[in-house]
């Protein structure tokens, strides 16, 4: 028997359950309705800086189970590359200090006894204060759960939770912080590794997972865009794209895998986030100096991540809100000048690109968070995905597959 799912939308979700389904055995076409495959988790040739970039910087772990299987399954987990212990770089502009945060293996957490792993300034003490976020609710704020100042909130809590929850961490749900927390710092450093895309997000996450379905019979076509569903009973029909219309046969199934603004159009009565923050990325043409390791947080900047590639500089700043509409000309000599701190260089502005994205993640709030719907819907061949669905994470890549992998799971439960 034919068994066909439609997957709207090409996403790491959509794509995650595609690959899914597509090892299953299942007929998979994908839908998408813009004219680029991978969302925001995508690489593209960008004319400014004559560079293939990153639409947005993003950084793995090796904790991040369900993205390594997806990698593993598609073939490209070698194009994750990190170092072989949890290891990060830091500088804190304003006190002139760098450091080198080293989390051993064991979930024992000997490292936070070691003054030369951990950050400076702090004490075994404080870690341990950060214990109420693990057991926190997805209703309480972080500001209430934990104490948000001191030397290593403002130098690894902080900047991390920031990065996370792309929003101010104070104002964030403390019982998401607390999944962070869990899957990364209380998991010990097996868990920590930083993974990076060297080669771009496109190469590694998306492209080998296109090849995946199509090589299985598949399709992932770009252009499509659902317009509506048509509703028989408690099981959908049939969608339109544009003037087609797609009628779905006893065994097929839907997952839809959209932004929350197109996911309420399409089924209405579909709570979902109505509020979102903004991330400002950033990428300049310029060779890092040899010294420059991969990655570094950087504390008290303008910039908070910077990334070093074999032919640029790139930067990210999540909870971008307030620079969203500063003038780009303005803002590039802004952060080149904090890279030209961070990297110790002197050297004028280079060919450079920003992209802002203005509603990159739901608002991960305790009002927000409960906005997310789950998996299933009223219609029992209807599925959802996507990092605004009710993960149990923030709006990460983890989430995102996690998000697809469920609806995929579903798909097989009951079809």
């Amino acid at each position: 028997m034919s068994r066909t799912i439609h997957i709207l939308g090409a996403g790491i979700s959509g794509l995650s359950a595609g690959v899914r389904l597509a090892d299953a055995g299942y007929t998979v076409r994908v839908h998408e309705a813009t004219q680029q495959v991978g969302g925001r988790c995508r690489s593209y040739f960008d004319g400014a800086t004559n560079l293939t970039i990153d639409n947005g910087n993003h950084l793995l772990l090796s904790g991040n189970h369900h993205v390594l299987a997806y990698a593993r399954k598609i073939g490209s987990e070698a194009g994750l590359k990190g170092p072989q212990d949890a290891r990060f770089s830091f500088i804190d502009l304003a006190a002139n200090k760098r450091w080198m945060l080293r989390i051993n293996d064991s979930r024992i957490p000997f490292w936070v006894f070691d003054p030369a792993r951990r950050v400076p300034d702090t004490g075994p003490a404080d870690y341990f204060g950060l214990a109420p976020l693990t057991w926190a609710s997805t209703q309480t704020r972080i500001g209430d759960a934990i104490k948000c100042k001191g030397p290593l909130y403002d130098r690894l809590v902080g900047p991390l939770l920031l990065a996370a929850l792309n929003i101010d961490p104070p104002n964030g749900s403390a019982g998401l912080a607390g999944a962070i927390i869990r899957e990364t710092l209380l998991a010990g450093g097996q868990a920590c590794r930083p993974l990076i895309a060297s080669d771009g997000l496109s190469s590694v996450l998306i492209d080998p997972a296109i090849r995946f379905i199509r090589e299985r019979g598949g399709s992932v076509d770009i252009g499509h865009e659902a317009r509506s569903f048509t509703f028989d009973g408690n099981r959908v029909a049939a969608f339109s794209l544009g003037d087609q219309t797609v009628t779905l046969g006893a065994d097929d199934a839907v997952v839809m895998a959209v932004p929350p603004r197109s996911a309420t159009s399409l089924l209405p009565g579909l709570t979902a986030p109505t509020k979102f923050c903004a991330i400002v990325n950033a990428h300049f043409r310029f060779t890092p100096p040899a010294h420059l390791p991969p990655m570094m947080g950087v504390v008290n900047g303008l910039i908070e991540w910077l990334f070093a590639f074999p032919d640029r500089l790139s930067i990210t700043i999540s909870g971008g809100d307030h620079l969203v509409d500063r003038p780009r000309e303005e803002l590039a000599q802004a952060i080149w000048n904090d890279i030209c701190k961070v990297a110790g260089i002197d050297a004028p502005l280079p060919a450079w690109q920003i992209v802002r994205e203005r509603r990159a993640t739901f608002e991960a709030s305790p009002e927000q968070n409960a906005l997310r719907p789950g998996a299933t819907t009223q219609f029992k061949n209807l599925f959802l995905a996507g990092d605004w669905t009710d993960t149990g994470l923030p709006a990460t890549i983890e989430g995102s597959v996690r998000s697809g992998d469920r609806a995929a799971d579903l798909v097989l439960a009951k079809h």
